[in-house]
């Protein structure tokens, strides 16, 4: 018996069964008006929630929340190791984990991650996969690789776009495949993100900033407010630009964010002399980066907040087209914020990811300098170092 099977599975967990719960409620009360003027009948799942976790906080002699608008307080207010939870796992969650943002009152990206729909995937997850599973059907019909290279990277470089960047896009004869995509994922940007007529995009990722009552902007991106106060970038006047759309939350989160740190990546690369080929052969992953001597690692980008969600998302990278090391990558600042990030993945990693290494962005520039050098060791690697190595691709080996 392996020592992962010897490990409880902490999702079965009832506390973390309820946690999740919450979350999806509260996911689906934003969806529906916004966490801040909700109104009655609350969704199903809200209610159902609500009644757990009452009971559970009778059970522990903890005085519950006295309806939903209470328990998205909670939500917003406690941290959720300070939940009158008993059974929940002492190292699931770092001590500022909230299933809502403190500052602005928006689902937290913890929040998406735990939020379940169905056979327990994510309902925010759901959405992300189905339209990029629709992009590559339309451009695998038409034969067109370079249309959904396009694709991505107008989810990554331009999730707002004013009239006159729709007229850009609308133009564009490389999204042709996925022009009856584009027309949905890109939806009216509410109100509430405007401030005396005004819309700001963040300078680091382009999403559009929320304005905060105190006359200041949030970032919904992690990594922005982890390196500071959001800098200030574009500024649209809706009087001059007209009506602005914006790509739909699962996108922004799940393709926009990774996605920035996937072109960060291939810049950076491409700049030491590498060869960096993106979302190779109709997306099989994120980076083929191929040395001077023809050698080549496939990379897939993540940035999810909860690392032990994320081992257990972990499987093999695809095999083709072929390269000879593969890895996951998660950006520098996850393992910062958490520093046991990188061994709680490697812990809830299933026995379908074979050994699956996830480094940080920083660890994967390091080993590409060190290869470039000439180093052949373990450092120049990006393979598990227990894993055998495949031989020199001048001789046609490959990993599967």
């Amino acid at each position: 018996m392996s020592d992962q099977q010897l490990v409880p599975d902490w999702l079965s967990n009832p506390d973390v069964v309820l946690l999740r719960d919450v979350a999806t409620s509260i996911v689906h009360l934003a969806g529906v008006d916004g966490l801040d003027s909700f109104t009655l009948p609350y969704p199903a799942s809200a209610q159902r929630a609500l009644n757990a976790l009452v009971l559970q906080c009778l059970r522990n002699g903890a005085r519950p929340p006295a309806g939903v608008p209470e328990m998205v307080r909670w939500a917003r207010a406690r941290p959720l190791g300070s939940w009158p939870l008993d059974q929940l796992p002492t190292d699931l969650f770092g001590a500022g984990d909230r299933l809502i943002d403190k500052e602005s009152g928006e689902p937290a990206q913890l929040c998406h991650e735990l939020a379940v729909e169905g056979h327990g995937s994510s309902t925010g997850r759901q959405y992300d996969r189905l339209v990029i599973q629709e992009a590559l059907q339309a451009c695998r019909a038409m034969s067109s690789p370079e249309s959904y290279t396009a694709f991505r990277r107008l989810l990554v470089t331009r999730p707002v776009l004013t009239e006159e960047d729709w007229r850009e896009v609308s133009t564009d004869l490389s999204l042709d495949p996925v022009r009856f995509l584009i027309e949905e994922i890109y939806a009216p940007v509410p109100l509430g993100h405007r401030r005396d007529g005004t819309y700001l995009c963040c300078h680091r990722c382009l999403t559009l900033l929320t304005p905060l009552y105190d006359k200041d902007w949030w970032c919904e991106r992690d990594q922005c407010r982890y390196r500071g106060p959001a800098p200030h970038g574009r500024k649209l006047a809706a009087s001059e630009v007209g009506d602005v759309r914006q790509l739909r939350k699962p996108l922004r989160q799940f393709v926009t964010g990774p996605g920035q740190a996937e072109t960060t990546l291939e810049a950076e690369l491409r700049s030491m002399g590498l060869a960096v080929e993106m979302w190779p052969g109709f997306d099989a992953y994120d980076l083929r980066i191929t040395f001077p001597d023809g050698w080549v690692w496939a990379v897939d980008v993540k940035d999810w907040a909860h690392p032990g969600l994320l081992g257990r998302s972990a499987t093999t990278v695809r095999g083709e087209p072929p390269y000879d090391e593969a890895c996951w990558v998660v950006p520098r600042f996850r393992v910062r914020m958490r520093r046991d990030y990188l061994d709680i993945f490697a812990r809830e990693r299933g026995d379908r990811a074979s050994g699956l290494r996830l480094l940080t962005d920083d660890q994967l520039r390091r080993a590409a300098r060190l290869r470039l050098r000439g180093e052949r060791g373990p450092n120049a690697s990006i393979a598990p170092t227990d894993s055998p190595r495949t031989t020199s691709p001048k001789n046609g080996a490959r990993h599967a």
